[in-house]
């Protein structure tokens, strides 16, 4: 099964958050990990939000962009293109919805995996109206 990942439900393959046992089973079962160019970005700003607060040590960090980084060498990295901005576009257009999460659903519209999966709820509702299988974790 191919499986777009939003950040917000990736980064809990990381750090341990409510839902990380079924993000790991999804993962298991994934034939295709599939995540937007922005992944490797919001994800190290949360890693980062979480250094700045004292709950990651800077070594802990390096630990786990590590590990971001030997994951994405074997994922289908969906770049923003005119395509995906024009999707991200109509997104907005038609759903409550922030930009960067219009940005990861219009990149998920482009590849048309076979699961899209998030934790943002207004995410999840936008993806389903627009016709994709979503996994809230």
């Amino acid at each position: 099964m191919r499986m777009f990942f939003d950040t917000s439900a990736l980064v809990k393959r990381y750090i341990e958050e409510p839902e990380s046992d079924t993000v790991a089973r999804l993962l298991e079962g994934a034939e295709s990990l599939i995540v937007s160019a922005l992944f490797l970005p919001e994800c190290v700003s949360a890693f980062r939000r979480l250094v700045r607060e004292g709950r990651l040590s800077p070594r802990e960090y390096e630990q786990l962009k590590g590990t971001v980084l030997a994951d994405l060498a074997d994922a289908i990295i969906c770049h923003v293109v005119p395509e995906v901005v024009d999707l991200a576009v109509d997104c907005l257009e038609r759903h409550a919805l922030r930009t960067l999460d219009a940005m990861q659903l219009g990149c998920a519209r482009a590849v048309g995996p076979d699961l899209f999966v998030t934790a943002d709820r207004r995410q999840e509702v936008a993806a389903a109206a627009d016709g994709l299988a979503v996994k809230l974790v």
